[in-house]
């Protein structure tokens, strides 16, 4: 059943779920972050979320803030990869779904895929929770469970996520008054911002966890080795670190065995 709803995003995850949103409900309204400096030339550009929105013919907003001074044009809002405070002012004017995609309680925060990836975890998934003050913290109205393949990198974990999500989000706005459980107070963890010291491998580092980092940062962000992105790694059979897609500074991305054919 079409819903009327508003969504709030910003991110990669938040324009795919919007854009699989779009598809099945009347998605009046968007809420996503101001344009911000991009790539090497720093020139504003739009977030992911404002250029679905354009494709799709959705009214968007981008406030700096969000307080009660904002209007909200539809009763429920799904929140996805936003990034903004949502004060407690609008969460009493509708009801805000929350997308995560990790298994609630653990990762909560800003980077639940990534920190998963480099925690080594073999399994993710997606939980939808009614948004409160406290960080994804909320009742939950539906969660699902999914493997993480060994080769998967958080490209791949999050573009199952966001069918994932939209498959939960289907049977959720179906209910006129969606039913929610509360969270479980053990195995709360955290999923700090990525930092550019997480971005760095250490070669001390024992080989899968160097692995399981650059899967974690790719393909977006990217793991650093001296002065090189990786991409891609393995490890190799005799126990060692392997890089196998790389990009020097300032150049393209390319197999290892070209950039040390190049080195030559």
């Amino acid at each position: 059943m079409a819903r009327r709803i508003a969504v709030a995003a910003t991110g990669e995850f938040g324009a795919d779920v919007l854009e699989r949103l779009a598809a099945e409900h009347d998605v009046v309204q968007l809420f996503t972050r101001p344009d911000k400096p991009r790539g090497r030339g720093r020139k504003l550009a739009p977030p992911p979320a404002k250029e679905a929105a354009r494709r799709l013919r959705i009214p968007f907003e981008q406030p700096a803030k969000l307080d009660d001074s904002v209007g909200i044009a539809a009763r429920t809002v799904v929140v996805c990869a936003y990034g903004l405070l949502i004060p407690n002012e609008l969460l009493e004017r509708a009801l805000w779904l929350n997308v995560h995609p990790s298994l609630l309680p653990r990762w909560r925060g800003a980077a639940p895929v990534e920190r998963a990836l480099m925690a080594g975890d073999d399994e993710t998934g997606v939980t939808i929770h009614r948004t409160v003050e406290a960080l994804d913290a909320g009742p939950v109205a539906a969660r699902r469970v999914f493997p993480i393949a060994p080769e998967d990198d958080a490209g791949a974990v999050y573009a199952r996520a966001a069918e994932v999500a939209a498959e939960l989000l289907r049977d959720v706005l179906a209910q006129d008054e969606p039913r929610f459980e509360p969270q479980v107070d053990e195995g709360v963890t955290y999923a700090e911002k990525i930092r550019p010291e997480d971005r760095e491998l250490d070669p001390e580092t024992p080989a899968q966890e160097l692995v399981d980092r650059v899967r974690a940062l790719s393909p977006h962000i990217g793991a650093r080795l001296g002065d090189l992105l990786v991409w891609r790694a393995r490890v190799g059979e005799d126990g060692s670190f392997q890089p196998l897609e790389v990009q020097p500074a300032g150049g393209r991305r390319m197999s290892y065995d070209a950039y040390l054919r190049g080195r030559r």
